[in-house]
């Protein structure tokens, strides 16, 4: 019978990889949640008028990318291609927006979209997002992207880089759009080009063909023809980027693949993945909250890529990020040890050190080539020697030594405690006697 494989650009994540996957996932959400962001789970599937509403009918993801299928009720539905559009919609219909403002979220999980499989880009890609709903405050935007920019260096990485812009408003935007459009009526384009510019120009300055990107040298940007209100507002944010220490790269050129993006848009980028370098980004979206029939209240977010923020990592030579989910490792030697062993094991897990045995009555030298493979900075050796004397061995893995304890489970759950906690302390103490970091490494 043949062997059925995953479908083409879903990736797996499997042990040990999984491991710093996991720790790439947590990492990324671990400024926003100690800068008071609250969780919110989203359905992986929607109603298809909300993408269409909030994320843009002229954009690629809306004609191109989304996995659309009606169900048995005769609806149409999409698998989330991002996750901003979701949110709008659980905030408005869950009425956080007539709450304490602004209203702090975040999310991970897979998203969506049927695009061309290559390395760092998939069909199913995993994400962790932020969102900020309620204040057009340019705190908050430098808030969010210093959230990002720590979150990647909380990773250990040093060689990406920070892209940021305004696109404008509601009120500027409309003369540079008429603008934008006669000048690219001035260029040599083909059809399909020209049917995007009239429906969103500004997606046609993001073209990488060189025929086209070799016309564009002179168009106006928008960054020229901002309002005095945006321009005061992105000031401002540079100057609470510089407060929040985030270096970064003005980036007039740069377009999200998004329609709902105004005023601050941003992007990281890290060039050790080749064409797919873009680890993730966001902006602020005045008025897509009103589009999703909701209040008039702004918000700003981002998305970034947990599959390629592990790539980052593996292009820096930074894994791996996490050497082990175990605590302790438990060798039972001979079958009269493995009911012992089982007791302490339950007792170590419910203590919430963890903890795991070897099984299949495996010899000691079997055991220990097992025990030497989960990583675990502890092991616990109880054979015949140890029952008579009601003592059990521990060996510290690191360092090769081995101490003969009582095996009086409190006693010996104190001191297991002790030697975790100096392991940990030598392993904090390690990182921060790696080179720092310099700003000649963040430009």
């Amino acid at each position: 019978m043949a062997i059925i494989n995953a479908p083409k650009g879903v990736p797996d994540y499997v042990p040990p990889r999984s491991r710093d996957f996991l720790f790439v996932q947590e990492q990324l959400s671990s400024t926003a949640r100690l800068s008071g962001y609250e969780y919110i789970e989203l359905p992986v599937f929607e109603s298809t008028e909300l993408f269409e509403r909030g994320v843009g009918t002229s954009t690629d993801v809306v004609q191109k990318e989304m996995y659309t299928f009606t169900d048995r009720g005769d609806r149409s539905i999409t698998l989330r291609p991002e996750g901003t559009a979701g949110v709008m919609r659980a905030v408005i219909e869950n009425r956080l927006d007539k709450g304490p403002l602004p209203v702090k979220l975040w999310y991970r999980g897979p998203f969506f979209r049927a695009e061309r499989p290559q390395h760092g880009r998939y069909r199913q890609l995993q994400q962790v997002g932020v969102e900020a709903i309620g204040s057009s405050d340019p705190i908050i935007d430098a808030e969010v992207i210093a959230l990002a920019d720590q979150a990647y260096r909380s990773l250990g990485l040093k060689h990406f880089h920070l892209d940021v812009t305004s696109l404008g408003c509601l009120q500027c935007r409309p003369a540079y759009r008429l603008k934008l459009q006669q000048f690219l009526a001035t260029c040599d384009l083909d059809q399909e080009t020209m049917e995007r510019a009239s429906l969103n120009p500004l997606r046609v300055l993001d073209d990488k063909r060189e025929n086209v990107a070799s016309q564009l040298i002179d168009a106006p940007l928008m960054i020229d023809s901002l309002c005095t209100e945006c321009q005061e507002h992105y000031d401002q944010v540079r100057e609470f980027l510089r407060l929040f220490g985030v270096q970064w790269n003005e980036a007039p050129r740069m377009v999200r693949g998004l329609d709902y993006y105004t005023r601050t848009t941003f992007e990281f980028v890290h060039p050790g993945l080749g064409a797919q370098s873009g680890i993730g980004g966001g902006g602020r979206y005045d008025g897509l909250m009103a589009e999703l029939g909701g209040s008039e209240l702004s918000g700003i977010g981002f998305g970034l890529g947990v599959d390629r923020t592990l790539l980052a990592c593996e292009a820096e030579d930074l894994t791996p990020l996490s050497e082990s989910i175990l605590d302790v490792f438990i060798v039972p030697v001979g079958v009269e040890s493995r009911v012992p062993c089982v007791s302490l094991l339950f007792a170590l897990r419910a203590v919430g050190i963890a903890a795991d045995v070897c099984v299949d009555n495996r010899s000691i030298k079997s055991a220990m080539k097992a025990a030497n493979n989960t990583n675990a900075p502890l092991v616990i050796i109880l054979g015949p020697d140890e029952l008579s004397t009601g003592s059990v061995v521990v060996k510290n893995m690191a360092s090769g030594e081995q101490q003969s304890l009582t095996n009086d489970q409190a006693a010996l759950i104190a001191v297991l405690k002790e030697n975790l906690r100096t392991h940990q302390a030598e392993i904090k103490k390690l990182e921060t006697e790696k080179p720092k970091t310099t700003k000649e490494d963040q430009s």
